[in-house]
This record gives C-alpha cells, sequence and structure tokens, in this order.
C-alpha cells in the first residue's frame, strides 16, 4: 500500500476533485491500490457530488459510498417518490460508470436480465447477447414486482460476479454493483423478496420523507432543469476499482473478528433466523471501507457497530411481532462486550 497523502484535499471539494490528483502523473501503476488518504477524498468528492442531486439523507448517501467501496450491493426500500432512483443514478454519474437499469415488472423474464443466445443466419451459430445486468452499476427498479422466478436471475449475478446461460458462463464487469429499489407500499401487487435474495445486499437503506427545509431546497432546484441533467463525474471506474482494493487490504484484527462473530451469534440466539456467515462478512467488509474512508488501514469495534443496523437487521426472522430485525441489532449492539468475557 502507497504512503498516505500528506496534504489530501479538503473534504467535499465539489468540482474541483481531489480525484484528478491521483489520476494525474503520480499514478504511475495504474494497478496500485490508492492510498488511505486518496480514499478518504475520494468518498467525500462522491458524497459531495450526489449531495448536489438528493438533498437531505446524507446518511444514505454515506452508507451507500461505503457498499460501494465494500464490494457490496444496497436495497432501498421506501415508498414511490422519495429519491430512490435519482440516488443510483447520481451514484452511478458520479463514478463514470456504465449504467444499466432494469425496470421490473410482472411479465419481466429472466432472459430480460442476463441476457439470451441468438442465433446468427449469417455465420450460422449461436451469439450471446448481453442484458442490462451487465454494467458497472445496475439499477433494479422496483425489484419486488416481478415474480420470484425473474427476481433470481440476480442471484448468481450479485454473489460470483457472473451470468451462466446455457451453460456459458460470463463474466460480468468489474466494478459490479446492484442498487435496487423496493415498492413498500401496494403488498397485494408486488412479491416478497426470498431471504436468500436479501442475504445478497449487503445494505437495505430507507430515505424516508424530506423535513419541510429540506423539501423546499428539493424543490428549487428542481423546478427547472433538473441538476441529475448537468451532474458531472469526479472520478472513474480505475480509481474505484482501486479503491476498492485499498480497503480489501485494510487490517481487521482477531479481537474485532470475534467481536463481530459474537454479535451475529446474538441475533441467531434470539430469532428464528439470524444473520448468516455471509452476513458476517459483509458485516466486516463494510467496517474496513468505513475504516479506510475515515482515514484508517484498521478496523475498530466502532467501524463493526457503526456498519451493524443496516448490514444485519433484513437477515433476520423472528417469530415475534413485538420484536424486529432492527430490535434485535439494537440489542446485540447494547448487550454484546466488545471484549471477550474472559478477557
Amino acid at each position: 500500500m502507497t504512503d498516505p497523502d500528506p496534504t489530501p484535499a479538503s473534504p467535499h471539494a465539489g468540482a474541483e476533485s481531489a480525484t484528478a490528483e491521483f489520476r494525474g502523473a503520480e499514478a504511475t501503476d495504474s494497478d496500485d491500490p490508492l492510498s488511505v488518504a486518496e480514499v478518504a477524498a475520494l468518498r467525500d468528492d462522491i458524497e459531495a457530488n450526489v449531495s448536489q442531486v438528493i438533498v437531505g439523507h446524507e446518511d444514505v448517501i454515506e452508507h451507500v459510498t461505503i457498499a460501494l467501496l465494500a464490494r457490496g450491493h444496497v436495497l432501498l426500500d421506501d415508498v414511490p417518490g422519495v429519491g430512490k432512483t435519482m440516488l443510483a443514478r447520481a451514484i452511478a454519474t458520479s463514478i463514470d460508470c456504465t449504467f444499466r437499469r432494469v425496470q421490473f415488472t410482472p411479465d419481466l423474464l429472466p432472459t430480460d436480465v442476463t441476457g439470451v443466445n441468438v442465433f446468427n443466419q449469417k455465420d450460422r451459430e449461436f451469439e450471446f447477447q448481453p442484458g442490462p445486468v451487465f454494467g458497472n452499476i445496475v439499477l433494479g427498479d422496483e425489484i419486488n414486482r416481478a415474480p420470484p422466478k425473474t427476481q433470481s436471475a440476480l442471484l448468481e449475478a450479485m454473489e460470483e460476479r457472473q451470468v451462466t446461460v446455457d451453460g456459458n458462463t460470463h463474466p460480468l464487469p468489474d466494478p459490479f454493483t446492484v442498487i435496487a429499489t423496493q415498492n413498500a407500499v401496494e403488498p397485494n401487487q408486488t412479491y416478497a423478496l426470498p431471504l436468500a435474495e436479501l442475504d445478497r445486499f449487503m445494505k437495505k437503506l430507507h430515505l424516508g420523507y424530506p423535513t419541510p427545509e429540506e423539501e423546499a431546497e428539493l424543490l428549487g432546484r428542481t423546478i427547472g432543469d433538473h441538476p441529475i441533467d448537468s451532474l458531472e463525474s469526479v472520478t472513474d471506474r480505475e480509481t474505484i476499482v482501486r479503491a476498492r482494493e485499498t480497503v480489501a487490504n485494510a487490517r481487521v484484527a482477531q479481537p474485532v473478528r470475534e467481536y463481530a462473530t459474537r454479535l451475529v451469534g446474538y441475533t441467531r440466539e434470539q430469532a428464528r433466523i439470524g444473520v448468516s456467515p455471509r452476513g458476517t462478512i459483509a458485516l466486516l467488509r463494510g467496517a474496513q471501507a468505513r475504516a479506510v474512508t475515515d482515514g484508517r488501514e484498521y478496523v475498530l469495534p466502532d467501524d463493526v457497530q457503526a456498519e451493524a443496523p443496516a448490514v444485519l437487521s433484513h437477515r433476520i426472522r423472528v417469530d415475534d411481532h413485538d420484536r424486529d430485525g432492527a430490535t434485535i441489532v439494537s440489542e446485540a449492539l447494547e448487550r454484546v462486550a466488545v471484549e471477550a468475557p474472559d478477557q
């Protein structure tokens, strides 16, 4: 890992992106990971850029940016019209990656997502025509409007970063992140996402309604030309790949790993279905990204605690109607000691 830049760009530099510094002559090897300071500046740039489009919701923007750097997928669950789709578009535009959108409907077929083999009359052989899942940022809009068979088209893509069609496997581009939106109303017109699919989303987030002040600011920005139309990128695909490498190299000491294990263990003891090992991995990957974007090469228990509610809650199933996944995660954070009992 390269040494941190002793004079990183100040946060929220806007158009004068700090990423420009490490796209220049100093970046002699495009395969090298970024420094920790560069990743921290990159996060600030992305969040500030997205905030030109999304008013308020700073915590959600932060969570989505961290998930992107941690190689995770995000599920946005909320009522229509609060900016879920616009948030995904703003993220994709900010990082100058290929953006694909899939509008999930009851008649959508799995091949409409993954792609299909088409017979070429001229060459007398089948050719693979990639579907919209072949993008860096893939927006699955209202994913729960499609039946389970179509929803399952994303399972292999989200977990293994590849698609298999007619026995042939096709790798997806790097980076690859799914940002899906879910219609939280009209339950009679939607299909519940199976737990196997929910478990593949690193985070489940809620935007909620803006405050009156935020909504007034939003109206001032959008009653003319929408800011998304003039939004420019602050980084590129190669830089995101290098930033992800830096995040993956962040140190997670044994005591921190044990603390994460005790947290998820509590959920398994208190719920019918607790957090899976995939969820534990997602928790520590999110903690790595939070640590690096806070300027550290190592993970603290505080990073784990900050990520736990968004990463763990949607993976839990309970029989008690008075408790849900969020309640159990909150209890775990209060009752599980950071240090092992025998220490």
